[in-house]
């Protein structure tokens, strides 16, 4: 027997709906003398980036934190708080694409949530982003406590959603993220570009 068909759908942020210009972190890191890669290894450190994932610790706390440890690289805390400031005030891009296709979903009766391992600047984020309206309930790690691939997260998800896990198909590009769905009885997908679209569309059937 075949699964239900989904009546709901929960796309990840980042790597999905939202996609980064990897250009940018690396002009910051040129023109500081940093390493190729620092910033988002010295913030992507899981000791460091879990706290902010669950709220324990606010984004702008993550980001002194990612100062902190430059400092001894660059020789003085008030470059290394410039280096990550600019840093940040790239917020990312919407995927026009993917934009699109949670506006059709919408449109064809499908309750769209936004399903994000986040921190306290979403909300900020979002509103830069033009992204206000454009979902039917956004489900932010930081703010409900617990954060993916844990069954905690998809379970409140689908609560938000006030759909049966069974009958969501989650939408991400990490690996981890897409198995925990799974085992938290959603359907899910392996985003890996565009090309998807047809897939999903075809799931959803709206």
């Amino acid at each position: 027997m075949g699964r239900e068909r989904a009546t709901a759908l929960l796309v990840d942020l980042d790597g999905v709906l939202r996609r980064w210009d990897p250009a940018v972190a690396a002009g910051v890191e040129r023109a500081y003398g940093l390493s190729a890669g620092v910033l988002g290894e010295i913030a992507m450190q899981w000791g460091r980036l879990q706290p902010v994932l669950t709220g324990r610790v606010s984004h702008a706390e993550w980001m002194a934190s990612v100062a902190d440890a430059l400092t001894p690289s660059l020789g003085d805390p008030d470059r290394a708080r410039a280096a990550v400031q600019e840093w940040q005030h790239y917020r990312g891009e919407v995927d026009p694409d993917v934009l699109a296709f949670v506006r059709e979903a919408r449109a064809g009766g499908i309750k769209v949530g936004l399903g994000t391992n986040g921190t306290d600047l979403l909300d900020a984020d979002l509103a830069a982003l033009g992204l206000v309206g454009e979902l039917d309930v956004v489900v932010n790690s930081s703010a409900v406590g617990v954060h993916k691939p844990a069954k905690e997260y998809f379970q409140i998800a689908c609560a938000a959603l006030e759909t049966a896990p069974s009958r969501v198909l989650f939408v991400d590009d990490e690996d981890r993220a897409v198995s925990g769905a799974r085992t938290a009885g959603l359907s899910a997908y392996r985003w890996s570009g565009p090309d998807g679209l047809r897939y999903l569309r075809a799931a959803l059937a709206y």
